[in-house]
């Protein structure tokens, strides 16, 4: 009998929630066989069986949170069954008797970080932001080969019509799709994704997926970090372009980040490090019905805007089409909230340690502005700077946030 533990799924994530079971207790499955579909704190990972064999035990139902490295499944394995290489070696050729013996490896095989070794290969598992809405529709079943194949081609497997075991899609369906596709055909308009839900009166929620990777990010940001914020407004009465905020404050970011580097880092309390980033890497949070997602647009810095625009633009359709993926949310040296979007003039951010700032945009105003001679209406956007006191001054925030104003101001 083999155990099979849940694997650390790529982010160091604790724990993981189980989304559905492909197989059932007393199934039989080979390696590479999709065996769950699992939940971290923001994407859906499909985990191929390690093995082949017969599934004796599933140790946790739909729904169940599992922690990292907890038993998830028992195998009686097939005869001569095994992973990887190790599967195909003759006796005379196992390793030493100090070498980890191989049952040992079998067992440890999901705790491969990002990644489950099975099949003589490592498979790298692919993940999908708000991942529950795509399940309603039903999980995508693929093997890695097949989903490497659907890649090169350019080929969208939430299109293709599964026809093999257990609804998996094959070769030969990417090849009818493709002969389909020579038949030029009209495309449905996408649907418009729903709106953020909101809680009714009366209900209660046990949180799962971003909602409660929120929670325990800032019940951290809480714990640790010395917040303080300051608040300003950037008067925007000279642009030429009326509509072009998140680029512009993108662009904005970068130059306080010049201005004064402090604010675009990580701050380590336990050997007291400060280390600044050459790198501007915004995390941009994006309200969901999922919850919070907190994609990624890397090195804003070597952008022009035409760049920057058409990065927020990618962005935005792959959180609108759920395709941002576990690496597209990880490694930021500094976040953007535009919740002006929605509501609201000032607030008072929070950042996830260990980065030390985050910028909040506010809702546009029209407000009476003093000028000589008399009075002006002037369009102005409200900004709110939060920074961990512990290594940010008072004198750093203002000069990173009079270099976002200063960039602001610029009529383009």
């Amino acid at each position: 009998m083999t155990t099979f533990k849940l694997p650390d799924l790529g982010e160091g994530l604790p724990e993981a929630e189980i989304v559905a079971w492909h197989v059932a207790e007393g199934d039989t499955v080979k390696v590479d066989d999709l065996l769950v579909s699992v939940e971290t704190a923001k994407a859906v990972v499909e985990v191929p069986s390690p093995l082949s064999g017969v599934v004796r035990k599933l140790h946790a139902a739909p729904g169940d949170i599992v922690q990292t490295g907890a038993p998830l499944v028992d195998f009686e394995e097939a005869a001569g069954a095994g992973t990887g290489d190790a599967r195909q070696r003759a006796p005379a050729e196992r390793p030493a008797p100090e070498a980890p013996p191989e049952e040992t490896a079998r067992a440890d095989a999901g705790s491969v970080v990002g990644s489950v070794q099975s099949g003589g290969e490592i498979l790298e598992e692919t993940a999908i932001a708000g991942g529950r809405r795509r399940r309603e529709r039903g999980r995508i079943k693929a093997a890695p080969a097949v989903r490497a194949q659907a890649k090169r081609l350019g080929i969208d497997l939430a299109q293709i019509e599964p026809s093999g075991r257990n609804g998996q899609i094959t070769a030969a369906d990417l090849g009818a799709f493709q002969e389909r596709a020579r038949r030029p055909a009209p495309r449905p308009a996408a649907a418009r994704p729903a709106a953020p839900r909101s809680v009714t009166a009366g209900e209660s929620r046990t949180l799962r997926g971003p909602h409660r990777a929120m929670a325990q990010s800032m019940t951290r940001s809480r714990d640790e970090v010395a917040l303080c914020t300051i608040f300003d407004d950037a008067d925007i009465h000279e642009w030429v372009d009326k509509r072009d905020f998140t680029a512009r404050i993108l662009r904005a970011m970068v130059a306080g980040c010049a201005a004064e580097p402090a604010l675009n880092g990580f701050f380590d309390p336990e050997t007291l490090t400060h280390k600044m980033e050459s790198r501007v890497d915004i995390a941009l949070a994006v309200d969901t019905e999922q919850g919070l997602i907190v994609p990624v647009i890397r090195n804003v810095e070597q952008m022009n805007l035409d760049e920057i625009r058409g990065a927020v633009g990618r962005l935005k359709e792959a959180t609108r089409n759920r395709t941002v993926t576990p690496e597209e949310m990880v490694n930021y040296t500094i976040t953007l909230s535009n919740f002006g979007m929605l509501a609201g003039r000032y607030a008072t951010p929070l950042m996830v340690p260990p980065t030390v700032a985050i910028l909040g945009t506010g809702k546009l105003q029209h407000d009476v502005i003093a000028v000589m001679g008399g009075i002006e209406v002037h369009r102005r956007i409200p900004l709110s700077l939060s920074f961990d006191h512990r290594c940010i001054s008072g004198g750093e925030a203002c000069r990173f946030l009079a270099g976002v104003i200063a960039d602001l101001e610029k009529p383009r």
